[in-house]
């Protein structure tokens, strides 16, 4: 199992050259295959201009994303002229509505997507969370999250947030050859259950299986000392000097976490370094 088709995604005509950068990265050491997809989006929302709308208008939508969308793909293709990596990038136009749609069908076909973070810039975050969550939902693909530039290569010291739920579970799977390649991966428990299955010993069955796989892996209980699960989680993360965190994304409803918050929401937010995530 490996990451063969590694898929990243731009919006507009800026491009996020530490997610980039990631990308290409992680495609030569997997020798893989790179997809970009440049999106331009068509901020005119045909149905709130009902029959008044002017063709005009609509049309000056469409042309100035088109022109945001090829502007992206010729910076790409100047990035990747020379690299040593098979790659290949197309501009395409889309409505905000229709996002989840277009990277969701891109990314069903690929066995990863590389992002920058969705959240803490001032314009953008509407779109860039779509793309996100159409890539985890739609596309039921992995997400590697790429905070900044990267000081070093992604995945010697991993850290895994395991709570036993079926995200957790999925990020694990999706992160395998990741794992498998690590120096040492940590499986960090923070307050389990009392009464949960591996009560008597916390991560046993998931270390089990991991050590089966050849995954030079290790368990760590840790108390919430802080008020939000990724704050322990990072701080472990930090400690362990991880250059990488495997957790499950939205255990709890989208709606939710967009209202009350959640450790997904929180870790896009606030990630210092990688996270990969899975649903």
């Amino acid at each position: 199992m490996a990451f063969k088709t590694i898929l990243t995604v731009t919006l507009g005509d800026a491009v996020d050259t530490d997610a980039l950068d990631a990308a290409v990265a992680l495609t030569r050491r997997e020798e893989g295959h790179l997809d970009i997809l440049c999106l331009g989006v068509d901020r005119v929302q045909v149905g709130y201009y009902f029959d008044t709308a002017s063709p005009a208008l609509l049309e000056q939508g469409i042309s100035q994303a088109r022109e945001v969308a090829h502007a992206a793909k010729a910076k790409i293709e100047e990035r990747l002229e020379g690299e040593d990596i098979a790659w290949s990038v197309r501009a395409a136009v889309v409505q905000i509505g229709a996002i989840a749609e277009v990277v969701g069908r891109t990314a069903r076909y690929c066995d990863l997507v590389v992002l920058p973070k969705p959240y803490g810039k001032e314009d953008g975050e509407t779109e860039a969370a779509a793309v996100l969550e159409a890539s985890l939902f739609e596309g039921r693909a992995p997400v590697l999250v790429v905070p900044g530039a990267l000081a070093g290569e992604i995945g010697r010291k991993v850290v895994v947030g395991w709570n036993e739920s079926t995200e957790s579970l999925a990020a694990v799977r999706a992160a395998l050859p990741v794992l498998q390649a690590a120096d040492s991966v940590d499986v960090a428990i923070i307050d389990p259950e009392a009464h949960a299955a591996d009560r008597s010993d916390p991560g046993a069955d998931l270390c089990r299986m991991l050590s089966r796989h050849g995954v030079a892996v290790e368990a760590s209980v840790l108390a919430k000392t802080m008020p939000r699960v990724c704050d322990v989680l990072m701080r472990h993360a930090t400690d362990e000097e991880a250059d990488l965190i495997v957790m499950g994304a939205y255990g709890h409803s989208r709606f939710r976490e967009a209202i009350l918050g959640g450790a997904t929401r929180d870790m896009l937010a606030d990630a210092t370094v990688p996270v990969l995530m899975a649903h």
